[in-house]
C-alpha cells in the first residue's frame, strides 16, 4: 500500500439499508487537512436527511494521522447506521420485515431521522 501523503482526504464508507420500501443511504467521508473534519450523511433518495460532523483538529499532528481519521470515520458510521436501524426497529409495525443492510463499495448535534 502507497502511504498517503499529508492531508490527503482519508477513505470514506458507503452502506445502503433497505427498510420496507425504502432504500437509505449512509455515507461517510473525510475533508482532509487543513480542514480536519469528517461528516456523515443518511439520504433518502438522494435528499440529505440527517448528518453528523465531527472535527479532528486536535489529532492533526499525530504521525498515524490517517489510521486515527479512519478509525474515527469508522465508529460515526456505525454509529449512524445503528441509529437508523434503532429508529426503523422502534416504528417497525409488527408485519413489517427488518432493515437490511447491504455495502455499497466518510460532531455536530445528530439529526432525527425520519421514518
Amino acid at each position: 500500500m502507497i502511504p498517503a501523503k499529508s492531508g490527503t482526504p482519508v477513505g470514506g464508507f458507503n452502506h445502503n439499508v433497505k427498510y420496507g420500501p425504502r432504500v437509505y443511504h449512509v455515507q461517510t467521508e473525510d475533508s482532509g487537512l487543513p480542514h480536519a473534519h469528517y461528516i456523515t450523511h443518511l439520504f433518502v433518495g438522494g435528499n440529505i436527511v440527517a448528518s453528523m460532523k465531527s472535527s479532528y483538529s486536535e489529532k492533526a499532528a499525530d504521525p498515524q494521522l490517517q489510521r486515527v481519521v479512519r478509525g474515527l470515520m469508522e465508529q460515526q458510521h456505525k454509529a449512524m447506521l445503528r441509529r437508523l436501524i434503532t429508529a426503523s426497529s422502534t416504528t417497525r409495525q409488527s408485519a413489517s420485515p427488518r432493515p437490511t443492510t447491504s455495502r455499497a463499495c466518510s460532531r455536530t448535534a445528530p439529526t432525527p431521522l425520519p421514518m
